[in-house]
């Protein structure tokens, strides 16, 4: 068989990073995803010092940006044979300044805008690889820090502070993790939601000012086993506290606000659901 290719997106530290090497150590070729060059080459050549016979291609882009998204999808549509998993990993925090509201080069809301505007753009971008390759996984990183949206800012205008943005734009991505696994149903495609460990030792946790209290790895190994367990193959549109299929914020649950925030998501990101 050929090896899976995985795509992650924020690939160059923290949960990302670890998701590339352990999948490296398994024999996938790896599509890593990154702002910035030079952590990606460093996060290349890390992953071949594990895994010397890894085969690894990189992907420049500003997940801030939906353009850069777009571009970055039609690369990879272009250059790629195949793909057998996507982790929209790629974060943007509470923020160093959780009082400075920061907006997307869109005018978005920062948080919403790369949490979950960006993977949906990613998702829908990729769909036509993932379905010509089924059965692939996605996996959305979320969080168990969960804030019920408001639409009548959705965009947090009002009352700013980044930990409640980026509560609310988990929850926004999680909703959206529901609805694509309902519509993409039977096509062999599936799509998960997970929150991967509690306070792991990353550059934003320590950037709000959080104490870390978990490794890496105990992130690591629940993303990977959306990816890899047999036993999941058929799993989707489910949210996952680690290794359980947990319940998440009561909103994820309700319909009307679940198609609201569609339509305004397919609006701000000019993609709408796909004919089967």
């Amino acid at each position: 068989m050929n090896p899976r290719i995985t795509l992650i997106t924020g690939a160059t530290q923290g949960l990302g990073r670890g998701i590339a090497l352990d999948l490296a150590a398994r024999g996938d070729t790896l599509l890593l995803h990154g702002r910035d060059a030079g952590r990606l080459e460093a996060v290349v050549a890390d992953v071949r010092a594990a895994a010397p016979d890894a085969t690894v291609r990189t992907y420049l882009a500003d997940l801030s940006d939906l353009g850069q998204v777009r571009a970055m999808a039609d690369r990879i549509r272009g250059a790629e044979p195949r793909l057998d998993a996507l982790v929209n990993n790629a974060v943007a925090g509470g923020g160093a300044e959780p009082l400075r509201r920061e907006v997307s080069a869109q005018g978005h809301e920062l948080r919403f805008a790369v949490n979950h505007l960006a993977p949906y753009a990613l998702i829908r971008g990729l769909l036509p690889l993932l379905r010509a390759c089924a059965p692939a996984r996605v996996v959305n990183v979320a969080s168990m820090g969960q804030e019920r949206i408001d639409f009548d800012d959705v965009m947090l205008e009002r009352d700013y502070e980044g930990l409640r943005a980026y509560c609310r734009s988990k929850l926004a991505l999680i909703m959206a993790t529901f609805e694509l696994g309902a519509e993409l149903e039977g096509t062999g495609v599936t799509v998960n939601a997970l929150h991967p460990a509690h306070l792991m030792d990353t550059e934003g946790v320590r950037a709000y000012g959080l104490t870390p209290v978990t490794g890496i790895d105990e992130g690591v190994r629940p993303t990977v086993r959306l990816i890899t367990d047999p036993e999941l193959g058929s799993t989707t549109g489910r949210y996952f506290d680690r290794f359980t299929d947990a319940r998440a914020h009561e909103q994820a649950y309700d319909k009307e606000a679940r198609r609201r925030l569609m339509a305004l998501t397919d609006e701000l990101t000019g993609y709408g659901p796909v004919a089967p």
